[in-house]
């Protein structure tokens, strides 16, 4: 083959689009890789997952420090933020994970194209380089893994001082007095908390009302109650008109969604967290006869191929959860299938996770869709507050919902509230890929003491023999 040449080129590094490389090469083809930022690893690891959970898990430790640690009898005295100690952190973690990226792409002999794809025909891809200069790549196959940015709220300026988005959130050089977070989903939850817990006043706007939409119901409402406890406000049911901008501050206008007076909202920083829009954009789609649904989004089969033969396309720019770890089976999928194997994606095994403290974690159908689909299902539930390893942590918040079908107890949805939820799902996640029964996760011996004994609890409850409530 000619140099420029390869059996796949992945437009796009993020998690779809690096595991696809690499599970690609594992398999004997040969690989490029094309991305336009400056390290590895898309907006996850860059701008969005790794860099929350740092924040996250940073926050939440000085929050324990300063008012929960004295309860189990350890003394820190006076407790100090340290902002920019906490961003390096952030930074390390960053840096560390991205390189890890650069290493497995030299292991598995994978070609880092720098630059931003752009499909000319099917088989060639032109790449512009950071020095604006142009060079074709050719490849039998081209997988689009582009991912997705922030989508913008319409008349109001993102403006990266005052009005930022979630990626503006994650670096801030002070924390504000007034935060406010325009969009109750995962991200501004995730992101409010952080800020909270360092000592903002956090106030949610939501348009809906309710906070996360398309999760459990009951689950949202308990997340909603636990967070106002921790001090976060919520205006449901409210939308933003307008955010002016001064040099210290933004003033808000608010309506009620369902019409009537203006009020004003003042605030130091505001978060605009209102969703994902795909990056589909610059990619050369039209030209090459690629076609996209009406949200934008690129249509592939149950292959992942697009209406263009050798042409793909995995992640946040086809239909389905905008979920890393949804991109990343994918990517794996389809990998094998141009290697000539039966990749396989199983969406009704895809959780999600929102790494509030404490966690919300969920899989499959809620009890609002087994309801409205007519399905009948019967449900366990367990309360942490009577698990022991969660009396031992002060940990109690929250429980475990297992749902289950009526008739042979396959297990068809779960949702877990609590500490470490979105570790725990990860048994519910397994049951459920293998067509597991609730009676099956009942009657499996988990360690005592433990948080997974709850799992265990709640899968008991479908039946009505929870032991220990």
């Amino acid at each position: 083959m000619p140099e420029t040449s390869y059996d796949l080129a992945v437009i796009g590094a993020g998690p779809g689009g690096y595991v696809a490389a690499v599970r690609a090469a594992q398999l004997g083809l040969r690989v490029a890789v094309i991305e336009m930022r400056g390290s590895l690893g898309g907006a996850c690891l860059n701008v969005g997952c790794i860099p929350s959970k740092a924040l996250l898990t940073a926050s939440e430790k000085y929050a324990e420090a300063r008012g929960k640690l004295a309860a189990f009898g350890v003394k820190t005295g006076a407790v100090t933020l340290d902002l920019a100690a906490m961003m390096d952190h952030k930074d390390k973690v960053v840096r560390d994970n991205t390189a890890g990226i650069e290493f497995l792409f030299r292991k598995n002999k994978i070609a880092w194209i720098r630059g931003k794809g752009r499909i000319a025909a099917a088989g060639k891809v032109t790449v512009a380089g950071p020095d604006g200069a142009e060079q074709d790549i050719a490849a039998k196959n081209i997988l689009i893994a582009t991912g997705s940015g922030s989508s913008a709220l319409p008349g109001i300026t993102i403006d990266g001082k005052n009005i930022v988005s979630s990626t503006g959130a994650l670096a801030f050089d002070a924390v504000p007095e007034k935060l406010v977070v325009v969009g109750g989903g995962v991200i501004g939850l995730e992101l409010g908390s952080v800020w909270m817990r360092l000592g903002a006043q956090v106030t949610v706007v939501e348009y809906l009302d309710r906070i996360l939409p398309g999760v459990d119901g009951e689950a949202a409402a308990a997340m909603k109650k636990i967070l106002e406890r921790q001090g976060m406000r919520f205006r449901l049911g409210a939308k933003l008109t307008a955010a002016q901008s001064h040099e210290q501050n933004v003033t808000l206008a608010l309506e009620p969604a369902s019409g009537g007076a203006a009020e004003k909202l003042d605030a130091g920083k505001v978060l605009v967290c209102v969703g994902r829009t795909p990056y589909t954009e610059g990619l050369g789609l039209d030209t090459a006869g690629v076609a996209r649904d009406a949200k934008g989004r690129i249509a592939v089969d149950a292959r992942f191929q697009t209406n263009v033969p050798g042409i793909y396309a995995i992640g946040d720019v086809i239909a389905g959860p905008m979920l890393a770890h949804k991109a990343e089976d994918e990517g794996v999928a389809c990998a094998e299938i141009l290697a000539g194997q039966s990749g396989h994606v199983n969406y009704d095994a895809i959780p999600g996770v929102v790494y509030t403290g404490p966690e919300l974690a969920f899989v499959g159908k809620s009890e609002e869709e087994l309801k409205a689909a007519n399905i009948p299902y019967k449900a366990g539930k367990f309360p942490f507050l009577a698990n022991g390893r969660a009396r031992v942590m002060a940990a109690t918040e929250g429980f475990v919902k297992i749902l289950a079908d009526a008739r042979g107890g396959r297990v068809l949805g779960c949702v877990i509230l609590g500490h470490e939820a979105g570790t725990l799902i990860a048994e519910v996640v397994m049951a459920m890929e293998f067509g597991a029964s609730s009676d099956d996760i009942a009657r499996t011996c988990h360690a005592h003491p433990t948080l997974g004994e709850a799992v265990k609890e709640a899968a008991l409850g479908a039946d009505n023999r929870a032991l220990h409530i």
